[in-house]
């Protein structure tokens, strides 16, 4: 398995990273939202367009 990083080999100590330093880099971005996926905004007003599946967000 190669590290999600860098793609090195990752470490048995640090799987699925080669080091700390990649695993810390990872950290860092899911502590600044970096993995975050864009969605469309619900509008609360009208309820009823989520009764459709057609039109509710995925």
């Amino acid at each position: 398995m190669s590290c999600p990083i860098c793609n090195r080999k990752s470490d048995e100590k640090y799987q699925p990273f080669c080091s700390r330093r990649c695993a810390d880099i990872d950290l860092g971005k899911w502590l600044t939202g970096s993995y975050t996926i864009p969605v469309e905004a619900i509008d609360d007003e009208n309820p009823e367009d989520l009764s459709d599946p057609k039109t509710r967000p995925q």
